[in-house]
């Protein structure tokens, strides 16, 4: 299977949305009567109150996650192949992005977390752009405002400004304007909201909010392991592509050494980002989708052999079926 994904081929598309089809039969079979679903955060919500708990059913909150899921997927795709990080065109990025994002049954319905994964493939286009940018003011803008948009969807999703002058440490010289551009980006959003409740006649309500930042830092850590021993193979797998890393990227150019470099200090913000909100949810995690995809994207591409790589693949198939099933 997997050698039929190291190449481009059309045919691959159809066979990834049955893929992705599959890796959810789990949960179609066990839906539960009601899934919670909030598209903006509660500063959001007051001008933009979308019933999105009464507008999905179970099912159709089920299929609408897919369909967003193989969207970003054929994005996630693009953007790869558009900046050459795999070496060849493929469609592995686009596999391994459909099943990353079913790994935990939260990943595979709608959440906040989910959609601020269009604007997390977003981000990856506007830093791996800047590199041979003669100016990046326009970029750090537009990014900042990409942030701006997403904390009003998921306020974790604010972890992601320091990548901003992250971004602009590892791939441009430094250069005051850029580096104060993102945060303009960024502050016009919310000049637009605070804009928005004036005319609503509810600027009062809107400096009255609250930021919902995290609570005692012991307290989030209440989980099952039993519920994670499904990411065991992918855990397998990234070590693996840590050694084809190696022998591949100090033969790269230095455009694509530093691209995985971002991607990985991305997922660590990712990750880390959890903590800023109280609240702890799963899904959270859905935003490390598009970086872990890539460093396993990687080493499906150069593995050498295929009853290795071809097993591991199933074995992650069917960990992800089987603890959905159970």
């Amino acid at each position: 299977m997997i050698d039929f994904f190291r190449r481009l081929n059309p045919i691959s598309l159809l066979i990834i949305i049955t893929i992705a089809a599959f890796l959810r039969i789990g949960v179609l079979l066990q839906l539960p009567d009601r899934l919670e679903f909030t598209l903006f955060e509660t500063y959001a919500g007051t001008l933009f109150a979308i019933p999105s708990d009464q507008l999905f059913s179970p099912s159709a909150n089920l299929f609408f996650a897919t369909i967003i899921t193989v969207s970003q997927a054929v994005i996630f795709n693009r953007i790869i192949n558009n900046y050459n990080l795999l070496g060849k065109p493929s469609f592995l990025p686009a596999l391994m992005y459909i099943s990353v994002s079913s790994l935990l049954v939260p990943f595979v319905v709608l959440s906040p977390a989910l959609l601020c994964n269009f604007l997390m493939l977003w981000l990856f286009s506007k830093f791996l752009a800047i590199y041979r940018k003669e100016e990046a003011r326009s970029v750090m803008y537009d990014s900042g405002m990409i942030i701006g948009i997403g904390t009003l969807i998921y306020f974790p999703f604010i972890g992601m400004m320091p990548m901003l002058w992250i971004a602009l440490i590892i791939f441009r010289p430094f250069e005051w304007r850029e580096w104060i551009s993102g945060i303009l980006g960024f502050l016009t959003i919310y000049f637009f909201l605070a804009a928005a409740y004036y005319l609503n006649d509810s600027f009062q309500q809107f400096a009255q909010l609250k930021v919902p930042l995290a609570a005692a830092f012991p307290s989030l850590f209440k989980l099952n392991l039993y519920d994670y021993i499904v990411l065991a193979p992918v855990l397998v797998v990234l070590v693996l592509s840590i050694y084809t890393l190696q022998t591949k990227l100090n033969r790269s150019s230095v455009h694509i050494r530093k691209s995985f470099l971002i991607v990985f200090i991305t997922a660590i913000f990712s990750i880390l980002s959890f903590y800023i909100k109280s609240e702890y949810h799963a899904y959270h995690f859905v935003l490390t989708v598009a970086p872990v995809s890539l460093f396993m994207a990687h080493y499906f591409m150069y593995a050498g052999k295929k009853w290795i790589y071809e097993s591991l693949y199933l074995i992650l198939l069917g960990f992800i079926v089987y603890f959905q099933l159970v």
